[in-house]
C-alpha cells in the first residue's frame, strides 16, 4: 500500500511539472494534460502491480521510444549520458591516441594502422608494431577491449606504449587528445604512407574519396584540389560511395567550388520557412572534367553533392541509385539537462525540384546516375574491402597493392568506367574547348549490370 501511495505521489509531481512546461493554447494544453495523465497512470499501474519489478529507467525510455517509433528512423532521443559520444560521432572525432588495433589468433595485439596526424602517428607508431605494455602493464593474455581501456584516458594526459618492431622493442609516449578522423582520402598510399591522389599519373587523372562530411571536410578537400591543380590535374573522380552524409554546410561548400551560380539545394519543412542555398562565383575552381561515383550507400549530404552537381550540369554521375535519405535533422536540447532530440525538420530538394528523400511507397527517390553501373552485393562488398585496404598504413618494406596488373582497378568496375569517362571528357574538351561535364538530364540513361571479376 505504501509503495502504491509513493508511486501515485511521484505521478502527481510529474503531472504538475509537465503542466508548467507544456506550451500552446488552452485546448491544446488540455489535450496534452489528458495524454500525460494517461501516461503517468499507466506508469503507476505498472510500477505497483506488474508481476515483476521493472526498471523505472526502462519504462521511461520505452515510453519515449514508443512515441518516436511512429516517426522516421532518423528522429531519436539521446539521453544525457550519451550526448558527448553522440556529438563527437557527428563531428567525426573521438578521444584517444588514434591507433587501430587487432588481436591475432595467438593473442598478440598488433597495430593495424595509426590515423593520419593523430598522437600515435606523430609519436612514430607504425603498422605491424606489436603492443607489449601500456604504462608498464603487460597486455599479454588480455582481451582487446581491456587493452583499449588501458590506452584510453583523460584528454591531456599521456600514455606510454612499449612496442615490438621486428626484433627491436620501443617505448613511445604520446598525449591523449581529441582525434579527428580524416574524411579526405586518395587512391592508395605511397611508400612513405602519404596519399597518392592520382588514379592515372601519366594522364593526370586524380581521385578523391570523401568518407563523410564533417566540419573540416571542405577545407581539407580544397587543400588537396589546389595541390593537384598545381601538379597539372586534368580531370577528377570524386568518390562518394559508402558515404553516409554528415553536415549540409560542408556539402554545399564543396558544391560551391564547382558551380559559380544558381541553386545548390533548398530545404523545406512543415514548421520552418524554405531556405535556398545559392552558389557564388568567388572561389570557383577552373573547369575540368568531373565524375562523381555513387552507390546505394551514398546518403544524405552525399546525395546533395551528387544531385546538385548533376542538376547544374557540372559532373557526370556514375554508379547506382543512391540511398534516398534526403532529410534534415536538427539537434534540440531538452529542458533541465534531460538530453537532446535529433529530429527530422525538413527535406532536401535539388535544383531541379527533385525530392531526394525516399518516402513510404515512393517509386522515385535519390540520385539516379547518368551512367548506371550496377554491381551485385557480393561485388560491392569486395569493392568496399579493397577501398578499405588502401586506408591502412602498410608495414615497412612492403608496398600497397589493391589490384593485379591485369585488372588495374581490382573488382572496381565502377571506378574503371569513371576513369574511361574522364578520358573521353578530356578528349572532348581538348577538341571542342571547355564543355559541361554532363549532358542534359533529359538524355537517356545507360544501365550496365556487372559483378566482380574473379
Amino acid at each position: 500500500m505504501q509503495k502504491e501511495k509513493l508511486a501515485w505521489a511521484v505521478s502527481l509531481i510529474l503531472i504538475a511539472m509537465l503542466a508548467v512546461q507544456l506550451p500552446g493554447s488552452m485546448p491544446a494544453r488540455d489535450e496534452d494534460y489528458a495524454f500525460v495523465r494517461t501516461l503517468v497512470d499507466i506508469h503507476r499501474q505498472v510500477a505497483t502491480r506488474y508481476v515483476e519489478d521493472v526498471s523505472a529507467e526502462k519504462l521511461r525510455q520505452g515510453a519515449i521510444d514508443g512515441m518516436l517509433n511512429q516517426l522516421d528512423p532518423y528522429t531519436v532521443y539521446v539521453p544525457p549520458q550519451e550526448q558527448k559520444a553522440f556529438d563527437q560521432m557527428l563531428d567525426g572525432s573521438f578521444e584517444g591516441v588514434g591507433i587501430q588495433l587487432n588481436q591475432q589468433d595467438d593473442g598478440r595485439i598488433e597495430v593495424v594502422t595509426p590515423i593520419d596526424d593523430s598522437p600515435a602517428f606523430k609519436a612514430g607508431v607504425m603498422a605491424g608494431d606489436v603492443l607489449l605494455k601500456v604504462d608498464g602493464t603487460s597486455v599479454a593474455d588480455k582481451r582487446l577491449p581491456d587493452v583499449i581501456k588501458l590506452i584510453q584516458g583523460k584528454v591531456g594526459s599521456e600514455v606510454s606504449l612499449r612496442l615490438r618492431r621486428g626484433k627491436e622493442d620501443l617505448d613511445l609516449t604520446m598525449p591523449r587528445q581529441q582525434v579527428v578522423v580524416p574524411t579526405i582520402k586518395g587512391y592508395q598510399r605511397n611508400a612513405d604512407n602519404t596519399w597518392n591522389y592520382f588514379v592515372d599519373r601519366n594522364e593526370k587523372f586524380a581521385y578523391i574519396r570523401i568518407t563523410q562530411f564533417t566540419a573540416d571536410t571542405h577545407e581539407k578537400f580544397k587543400q588537396v584540389i589546389d595541390k593537384l591543380l598545381a601538379d597539372g590535374m586534368k580531370g577528377l573522380v570524386m568518390d562518394l560511395r559508402f558515404n553516409p552524409g554528415g553536415r549540409l554546410d560542408s556539402a554545399t561548400e564543396i558544391v560551391d567550388l564547382f558551380v559559380d551560380q544558381g541553386v545548390i539545394v533548398s530545404t523545406r519543412g512543415r514548421s520552418r520557412p524554405e531556405e535556398t542555398i545559392f552558389a557564388h562565383a568567388d572561389g570557383t575552381l577552373p573547369k575540368f572534367p568531373l565524375v562523381v561515383l555513387v552507390n546505394g550507400s551514398s546518403a544524405s549530404a552525399a546525395e546533395v553533392v551528387a544531385g546538385s552537381l548533376k542538376d547544374n550540369h557540372r559532373a557526370l554521375i556514375i554508379g547506382s541509385r543512391t540511398y534516398g535519405k534526403g532529410s534534415v535533422q536538427e539537434l534540440i536540447p531538452l529542458e533541465q539537462g534531460s538530453g537532446e532530440l535529433k529530429m527530422t525538420v525538413a527535406y532536401y530538394y535539388l535544383p531541379s525540384g527533385r525530392l531526394v528523400h525516399r518516402r513510404k511507397d515512393a517509386t522515385d527517390w535519390g540520385v539516379i546516375p547518368q551512367i548506371q553501373v550496377n554491381v551485385d552485393p557480393a561485388a560491392e562488398q569486395k569493392i568496399f574491402r579493397e577501398r578499405y585496404q588502401t586506408e591502412l598504413f602498410h608495414k615497412p618494406g612492403t608496398a600497397p597493392s589493391i589490384a593485379p596488373a591485369t585488372q588495374p582497378y581490382g573488382a572496381d568496375i565502377q571506378l574503371q568506367r569513371a576513369v574511361e569517362s574522364i578520358m573521353a571528357l578530356t578528349v572532348l574538351q581538348n577538341t571542342q574547348g571547355p564543355v559541361n561535364a554532363t549532358q542534359p538530364t533529359t538524355q537517356p540513361e545507360e544501365a550496365v549490370e556487372a559483378s566482380a571479376p574473379e
